[in-house]
């Protein structure tokens, strides 16, 4: 009798270790609405790119739990000069990067390796640079290279950045997408197998999951990092589902076959609240959805023509068809209320008739034709591309504009609009920061649209944002940027549509999800 007993308490301890083994074990699924450009965070700027590099990479600093405060990362500490231009951090010990089938570390996280990121960034004739020549959008965009005067290590954990002026927002750059720290070393192997360009396709980081294999358009699998510095996550695989269409993923989540999803459409949300099994987290966040003119096609160089425009959109219209539950504020500066150096005084005007007299004024006065670019993917910004490229092409038909509707996949999309095809585009921007320079210098400044200046290029413009960068008195500051969108209202390079909350759904049985201010997705410590 004691024998049978025995047994029977041994064959249900190995079934509940069994039964553990395979909660802990079981993959934890997204449905993501875009495949990443690519794998090199400093490359690219779509944020459905940085919501997959960001589970495997770290900066030398992050935003702490749902905020934009700033905390340490790869950094424990930092000292910043009183008059913002020299900025030294002490780094973290006994951090390793990730050891995979394509790449073995010999040592710990160290002053290479940021020195190796950032000079990726700054100089043009780097040796890796000229064995993988890149472009860095994001710091190009920020005017990275004309900003830093030198970055130096002072020994194995401690390096030195020094500015050429001073830069009040500079610290917070160290927190954002395009900046974690990759790994010299691994550039070294690549640079000596004559294999550079792989390290955009085969991510080495320091993050809590590591790359495991990616499948374009298909999937992207990842596992939890063995030499994890803080903890191995408990989710052992976590899967990107690759799945651009909105009803897709409604019907994937439903289905248990994702557990959570990207950004949805509003009138999903009332299917999806239905289900008990179905959570939903939202957020104020902080963008912006957006129009963008190209500045160098002759329709759209001229002002009168992009003023008509932007005054001849009914926005309330637009909000009640594409945001029907009503929590979504409309755009009139290209940041939300919430971030100082909003202008008030800087409202949306709705008046058809005065925009048929500005074409005319422009000498359009017999109508118009132009490109409309949709955007072909669901975003936070904007749920539905298609529609608000309907609604506004209904409304320049009214004063004698005609669009022409026109939309590709993702990347092609991306791609041609950066090399300026466009009349008018469909945009979004979402801030890591929640500092009006996060909004303005990386999409409106010189430095961010290159010698093409296909977007915007306003020296007056560039003046105020610059002049704010540099002084650390904040009521200065937030005036300095009040008059920047004065001359931006002024000069109509963008038509602001709406700063949306995102909402997330998931199964209620997804545990430690917590919303970044940005609406980014981060999966550390989250689990089924």
């Amino acid at each position: 009798m004691f024998i049978k007993i025995s047994r029977l308490m041994f064959a249900c301890l190995a079934l509940t270790a069994m039964l553990i083994t395979a909660a802990h074990a079981r993959a934890l699924i997204y449905c993501s609405e875009a495949s990443p450009e690519g794998f090199d965070p400093g490359m690219w700027d779509a944020s459905s790119t940085h919501n997959v590099t960001g589970q495997m990479y770290q900066g030398l600093i992050a935003f702490e739990g749902d905020t934009t405060k700033l905390g340490p990362d790869l950094a424990t500490s930092w000292q910043v000069s009183a008059d913002a231009t020299v900025f030294t951090f002490n780094l973290r010990h006994g951090v390793h990067f990730h050891h995979t089938s394509y790449f073995a570390p010999t040592r710990e996280f160290n002053a290479d390796d940021v020195v190796f990121t950032f000079s990726r960034f700054l100089y043009p004739d780097y040796p890796f640079n000229k064995a993988f020549p890149a472009t860095f959008v994001y710091p190009q965009n920020l005017g990275l290279t004309n900003m830093v005067a030198s970055i130096e290590k002072l020994d194995e954990y401690t390096v030195r950045f020094k500015l050429k002026q001073p830069n009040v927002a500079f610290l917070s750059y160290f927190a954002m997408s395009f900046a974690p720290i990759l790994s010299a070393e691994y550039g070294q192997q690549l640079m000596k197998k004559n294999l550079a360009h792989q390290i955009n396709n085969f991510p080495i980081g320091t993050g809590p999951f590591q790359f495991v294999s990616y499948k374009k358009n298909e999937v992207i699998r990842m596992a939890a990092n063995p030499d994890y510095w803080k903890a191995k996550q408990r989710t052992d695989k976590l899967i990107y589902a690759i799945v651009p269409d909105a009803n897709v993923r409604v019907n994937k989540l439903l289905a248990n076959e994702c557990q959570i999803t990207s950004t949805v459409r509003d009138d999903d949300i009332p299917i999806l609240q239905k289900h008990a099994n179905i959570v939903i987290k939202k957020i104020n966040a902080l963008n912006i959805s957006y129009l963008s003119f190209n500045m160098k096609h002759a329709i759209t160089s001229n002002r009168d023509v992009r003023e008509a425009l932007d005054i001849a959109i009914d926005r309330n219209a637009i909000h009640k068809a594409l945001f029907p539950r009503g929590d979504t504020l409309q755009a009139a500066n290209p940041f939300p209320p919430t971030v100082p150096g909003y202008n008030k005084n800087v409202v949306n005007e709705y008046n058809p008739e005065r925009a048929r007299q500005l074409l005319k004024k422009a000498g359009y006065g017999d109508g118009l034709e132009i490109s409309l670019w949709a955007l072909p993917i669901a975003r936070p910004t904007n749920p539905n591309g298609q529609l608000l490229a309907q609604l506004i092409q209904q409304d320049w038909a009214r004063i004698g504009v005609k669009a022409n509707i026109k939309t590709y996949e993702w990347g092609e999309y991306l791609k041609r609009a950066r090399n300026g095809e466009h009349d008018v585009y469909m945009s979004g921007w979402t801030s890591d920061t929640g500092d009006a320079d996060d909004f303005l210098s990386p999409n409106l400044t010189i430095a961010a649209n290159g010698p093409e200046c296909f977007k915007y290029c306003s020296v007056e413009f560039d003046k105020l944002v610059d002049e704010a960068r540099r002084t650390t008195d904040q009521k200065r500051r937030v005036s300095l940027y009040e008059k920047a969108l004065e001359v931006m209202h002024h000069d109509r390079p963008w038509i602001n549509i709406a700063h949306s909350t995102v909402s997330i759904p998931m199964t209620s049985e997804v545990q430690g999800f917590v919303m970044a201010p940005n609406g980014g997705m981060r999966f550390e410590n989250v689990y089924r």
